[in-house]
């Protein structure tokens, strides 16, 4: 089976991401790569590592001659395109994955595309709204917890990201110059990925309804995300690790470390790696992913091979050759 894929929004981190996902993915064949700021350019004068990988050319095109559509728009410029453009969306068997943060809520008949909380009804869909980065590495920590209504106190987090995650557009925060040996919080409380967060902690565990004290960190370096995240629970440190280890049994790209883990573990790659560890009364868990395949494209992938029915796994063993 040969999976007819285009993409719009091809020309950016995520784009390029998935063009390296995909390029290589077994069943796969790209038949469009949309960017009208790069059109009738070779993939590669953009995506420089690509040179001999592909003699694909960036089109300003976009038509539903296709099996699935990646959206690898801003945010808010996927429900712009869906004003613009109702047939792409009401085409009945085209598959759509969306990887801004605009139908997150679950309106419009998308499904939240995170694979461990909701794989069924993935299976099921034809509309998948792909995770935040930061909401990925979070909700990995704590969906154990939540499916057993464990979630009962106040939950802490400090989580850093790499620059990649504020996208392709520079700006004074994502300069080289400021980056570099450079540290800093931002949207303090209240980013937005907490609503997700919320949306599926509340869904496992409807009666949860404690804060969320979430401080974002922007770091020096690249690519990747860190989360410690720590709330009290009563449960012993065996018991606690032999609760994650039973969830994800059955989801081949999240792990619980028994050691310290360290980012470099997970980049590249689509894992999560878990550390769980007990201080006192409080619970803490270390979560690691890459903010641009877990956390974005290799994740947007996995529900792909979920949709058509692959190994979830197809496509996504070999590390990814970005940067």
């Amino acid at each position: 089976m040969k999976i007819k894929a285009g993409i719009i929004g091809s020309a950016g981190y995520t784009g390029g991401e998935l063009l390296r996902i995909l390029i290589y993915h077994p069943n796969v064949d790209i038949v469009f790569a949309n960017s009208n700021s790069n059109a009738n350019k070779m993939i590669s004068d953009v995506h420089t590592d690509l040179l001999g990988d592909t003699n694909l050319k960036f089109s300003n095109q976009i038509h539903t001659q296709i099996d699935v559509l990646f959206l690898c728009v801003g945010h808010g410029d996927a429900l712009k395109l869906k004003e613009s453009n109702p047939e792409i969306f009401e085409h009945k068997t085209l598959k759509i994955i969306d990887l801004s943060q605009d139908f997150r809520n679950e309106k419009h008949g998308f499904i939240y595309g995170l694979p461990e909380l909701k794989k069924t009804a993935i299976l099921a869909s034809n509309r998948i709204a792909n995770p935040g980065c930061f909401a990925t590495a979070i909700q990995l920590s704590l969906l154990p917890l939540a499916q057993k209504k464990l979630l009962k106190n106040d939950i802490h987090i400090h989580a850093t990201t790499g620059s990649t995650g504020a996208g392709q557009s520079l700006s004074a925060t994502s300069h080289f110059s400021w980056r570099n040996n450079n540290l800093s919080s931002y949207k303090e409380f209240e980013h937005q990925h907490l609503n997700e967060i919320n949306q599926n902690l509340t869904y496992l565990q409807p009666d949860f309804n404690k804060d969320i004290n979430f401080v974002p960190m922007r770091g020096a370096f690249t690519r990747g995300i860190l989360a410690s995240i720590y709330t009290h629970s009563d449960a012993s440190l065996t018991q606690s690790i032999e609760l994650f280890e039973a969830y994800y049994q059955n989801h081949p790209f999240t792990h619980i470390s028994s050691k310290n883990i360290d980012l470099k573990q997970v980049i590249n790659t689509n894992k999560c790696i878990l550390h769980l560890q007990k201080k006192g009364d409080n619970l803490l868990i270390t979560s690691i992913i890459d903010n641009l395949l877990k956390g974005a494209s290799g994740q947007a992938v996995q529900n792909m091979n979920i949709l058509f029915g692959l190994d979830e796994k197809t496509g996504l063993l070999l590390k990814s050759i970005g940067f």
